[in-house]
């Protein structure tokens, strides 16, 4: 996929009220399908598309977080960037995605240097 077209579909991404609404939440905890559909006044197919369009940019991740007391897993979201910027030079836009490293990763790649 070409920078150019990376640029468009993130600000496609970034125009949309619910996604916007998403990443906010989630940038401060992560969250369930169910509870970001309450906090964006929207449907749960419409949360849930959303989400599918953030992952596939990898603008969100999805965990498992286990329930203790009820045996079960829940599905929860949560952001995992923390800049976006968008550069205009010579004529041609490009993007640069600021990720947050995951713990997990630091660690497996603490472990792979050794």
């Amino acid at each position: 996929m070409s920078e150019e077209s990376d640029v468009e579909a993130i600000a496609a991404l970034l125009e949309d009220e619910i996604v916007r609404t998403i990443l906010a939440e989630t940038s401060v905890e992560p969250m369930s399908a169910s509870t970001l559909s309450e906090r964006c006044g929207a449907s749960q197919p419409t949360v849930y598309r959303r989400l599918d369009d953030l992952r596939e940019r990898d603008l969100l991740v999805e965990r498992t977080r286990p329930d203790p007391t009820g045996g079960h897993h829940h599905t929860v979201y949560s952001t995992n960037f923390r800049r976006v910027t968008v550069d205009l030079d010579d004529g041609s836009f490009s993007l640069h995605v600021d990720r947050q490293e995951d713990i997990v990763d630091r660690f497996t790649a603490l472990i792979e240097g050794m």
